[in-house]
This record gives C-alpha cells, sequence and structure tokens, in this order.
C-alpha cells in the first residue's frame, strides 16, 4: 500500500523513472534492506521482545551506517561525532541489556538476532540511499524500493503462514493505513529528501530519538515499565545525539 501509494503520486507528478538497468537494481537492494530485513526482522522480534525494546535495540543501526558510510561514501566524521556516536550506542545498551534473559541461551537471543537483522538491513539500504539520491527521484525510489522489497515478503508469507485468514475489522483497517501511508510511505519519502541535503551520520544520528517515541508509546499502550536503566539510557542517548549535531556543520 505504501509503494503503490508513492507511486501513484509520482506518476501524477510525472516524475522520471529511471531506465539504466545499474538504478534498478540499487534500488532492489535498498528494497530488500529497508523493506524485506527491516520488516522482516523487526515483525519476527516482537513475538519474542517489547515493542518499545525491539525499537532502542534496532537504533543501533546509525553505528553500523557511520562506519559503512565512512568505507563506501568517504564521509568523515569529527572526533567528537564519532564519541557521541558511542555515547548513544551505550544508551541502546544500557536499555537492551537488563531485558536479555542469559538463562534461556539461544532462544533468548533470537529476538535481538531478529533486531540486529533489521538494523544491519536499514544501515545497508541508508547507504545504498545516500549513493542514488542524485540521480533518481525521491518519490519514484521510495515507491519502487517499496514494491521491490514487498515481494520477497509476500512470497515467505505464502509459503510459510496463512494471510488468508486475517480477521477483517474496522481496527485492523485503520491500523493498515495508519502504517503503510502516515507511518512508511510519507517517513521514507522525508528520509530519502533529507539524505539529499544533510550527511549520511549526521542525519542517521537523529534516529536515536525513535526510542524515545517508541518507549512512551510502549508504556501508554503495552504496559512497558519505565525504571532507572531506561531512564539512564535515554539520558545517554540524548547527550550522544546532542554532541553528533553540536559538532556537525562546516
Amino acid at each position: 500500500m505504501a509503494g503503490l501509494a508513492l507511486g501513484v503520486v509520482a506518476i501524477m507528478l510525472r516524475r522520471p523513472i529511471p531506465t539504466d538497468f545499474r538504478s534498478w537494481v540499487a534500488l532492489a537492494l535498498i528494497g530488500l534492506g529497508a523493506t524485506t530485513s527491516a520488516y522482516f526482522g523487526m515483525f519476527h522480534a516482537a513475538e519474542f521482545v517489547s515493542p518499545g525494546l525491539a525499537t532502542v535495540i534496532a537504533n543501533s543501526q546509525p553505528l553500523i551506517a557511520a562506519a559503512l558510510a565512512f568505507a563506501f561514501l568517504s564521509e568523515r566524521l569529527r572526533p567528537a561525532q564519532y564519541v557521541g556516536l558511542a555515547i548513544g550506542f551505550l544508551g541502546i545498551v544500557a536499555v537492551a541489556v537488563p531485558q536479555f534473559d542469559i538463562k534461556q541461551g539461544f532462544d533468548g537471543m533470537i529476538g535481538p538476532a531478529f533486531i540486529v537483522l533489521a538494523a544491519a538491513g536499514l544501515a545497508v539500504s541508508n547507504v545504498l540511499m545516500k549513493g542514488i539520491r542524485n540521480r533518481i527521484d525521491p518519490l519514484i525510489a521510495m515507491s519502487a524500493q517499496l514494491l521491490l522489497g514487498a515481494i520477497p515478503l509476500a512470497v515467505m508469507a505464502l509459503a510459510l503462514e496463512q494471510p488468508f485468514q486475517i480477521h477483517l475489522s474496522s481496527d485492523f483497517g485503520f491500523s493498515l493505513i495508519v502504517l503503510a501511508l502516515p507511518g512508511t510511505a510519507l517517513a521514507y519519502w522525508l528520509w530519502f529528501w533529507v539524505h539529499d541535503r544533510v550527511p549520511l551520520s549526521q542525519a542517521n544520528a537523529f534516529t536515536l530519538l525513535t526510542p524515545v517515541f517508541a518507549l512512551l508509546l510502549g508504556i501508554g499502550f503495552f504496559g512497558e515499565q519505565f525504571g532507572p536503566s531506561l531512564a539512564f539510557g535515554l539520558v545517554l542517548t540524548a547527550i550522544g545525539l546532542v554532541i553528533v549535531e553540536r559538532y556537525g556543520g562546516p
């Protein structure tokens, strides 16, 4: 739904569609990262860990993306910005570690493994987005990657699950529309637009704020607990973000 919505808008605005093979390969890889891996990992992780915690751990991806941007985009951060990213990551660790159940062994690591898959997919896709930003229209890029990334998910859903047994209701329809349009289509389009104006690592630092909103929603709707480790972790994350942005500019 998100990909189709962006595609319809792009066609109505007569945005140029890429014709070269290289661009479509890049869009397919972005789709595998940002849509296939990210959604597969996040939604399966929700079976094992709370939604708020899953979002917190997934937002370790700015560190992964910073390393990839350094290697493939020649983006260089100032030393203070690397310190800021590290502090932000320590904040994520402070939140996540108390939730890990070491006694469960391998079973206790299934949820975090799915989250790491999602984070890695997002990090790789962000680097690829940065690489194509000057030659592909944002609406076309986001529509294509969502549609291409949805294909493997659809195949897995048909093969491994029972999608036709979904109980349709007004709540289900409302949730689906909110997730698809403002939560996915608009968010991805704005994210691609930002990549054309801000260095990847600096823009990615703002995703460290995502856990703040996720945890507040988790507390409000899923009964998650706000404890000392959570408060400490959020403070560290905020400090890390301020440092990255403070030293960001020319």
